[in-house]
Parts: C-alpha cells; sequence; structure tokens
C-alpha cells in the first residue's frame, strides 16, 4: 500500500466527499481488506450500496480488488494509507469541491468525539487520563502556522508506521489549525 493517494480535480473530490466511502476507506485502511458484505456487516450498511460506493472509490484510485480466499470472495483494498488534496487552487470548482470534502471530514471528526464522549466513562482511568479535548490560541504568521503543522506531522510520523505493540490501541488524533478573524 502507498503512503498517499492525492486527489486534484473537482471530480475526485466531490467523489470522496461521501461519508460512508470514507467510512469504507477508514475500514479498509484500519482493518485490511474486506468484502462489501463484511464491510456491510461492519458499517451497519447494506451490501448493494457498500458494493456501490467501493466500486465509486476504485475509478479514483482509492480502493481496489484483493487477492480472495476463492473465486466467489471479491474483497477489496484501500491503494493507500492517506488520502490528501490541495487547498490552495486558484480553480472556483476545485476550491468549492475541496471546502465540501473538508466539510465532510470535519463532520466525521465531531462524530467521532461524540462517539467518545458517549463512552467515556467505561474507558479505564489511565485512558480517560489520557485522552481529551485541548485548544490554544496563538499569534503566528502564515510561514510559523506551516513550521508547527509540520513538527506536529513529524512527532506523529514517528507512531504511524510502527507495529502494533501490546497495550496500545488506535487513537485518533485531531488537529485543527483555524486562522481567527480577519486576516491583514
Amino acid at each position: 500500500m502507498r503512503d498517499e493517494v492525492k486527489l486534484g480535480d473537482a471530480r475526485s473530490l466531490r467523489a470522496y466527499a461521501h461519508p460512508l466511502r470514507m467510512r469504507l476507506i477508514g475500514l479498509l485502511r484500519g482493518e485490511g481488506p474486506m468484502t462489501a458484505t463484511q464491510a456491510a456487516a461492519r458499517l451497519g450498511d447494506n451490501v448493494p450500496n457498500c458494493s456501490f460506493h467501493l466500486r465509486q472509490l476504485a475509478k479514483y484510485g482509492l480502493v481496489e480488488r484483493a487477492p480472495g480466499a476463492d473465486a466467489r470472495e471479491r474483497p477489496w483494498q484501500a491503494t493507500a494509507q492517506y488520502t490528501s488534496w490541495d487547498d490552495d487552487s486558484d480553480d472556483p470548482a476545485i476550491r468549492a469541491a475541496a471546502d465540501q470534502l473538508t466539510s465532510v471530514v470535519l463532520g466525521q471528526y465531531v462524530e467521532r468525539a461524540q462517539e467518545y464522549l458517549a463512552v467515556r466513562g467505561d474507558e479505564p482511568v489511565e485512558w480517560r487520563a489520557a485522552a481529551g479535548f485541548n485548544d490554544a490560541l496563538i499569534h503566528v504568521t502564515a510561514g510559523e502556522l506551516r513550521e508547527i503543522t509540520g513538527q506536529i506531522d513529524d512527532l506523529l510520523a514517528r507512531y504511524t508506521d510502527r507495529e502494533r505493540a501490546a497495550g496500545t490501541r488506535p487513537v485518533h488524533l485531531i488537529h485543527l489549525a483555524l486562522p481567527r478573524g480577519g486576516h491583514d
């Protein structure tokens, strides 16, 4: 699996901007190859719907067929560990599609946070103490913000490719860098 697939045109951005498609990609990345039937069971959806959306994702190079256990089994796998796109296009169609995609991603972040809050009380104390919500208001230039974001990416890279060790579990670390107010 490649590290990253980059979407650059409005059509592929809009195609990816679908909550079920993102959930399917996340499932395949996190748990490995599976059939549309297996994915539907995991996501609480129906098989024809998952199958349709997997085929759509394949059109844009986000998933592909994986080797099956037999001729009847037809599993899918993600083609890359991450999906990225640029938010700095001058093309209004690309900019609108990127904004739509980013909005869907943000909605999923909020959904994950709400799901965690619903079960937080059941978490062991050590995990409740380690997890949480945080924010900071800082005054930086655009260059400094890029530097900070790069440093965060470098820090996280130390943990993304390592083997799953005893005592570890998957954690969604969500980072938002949102300029406030007007611009100078």
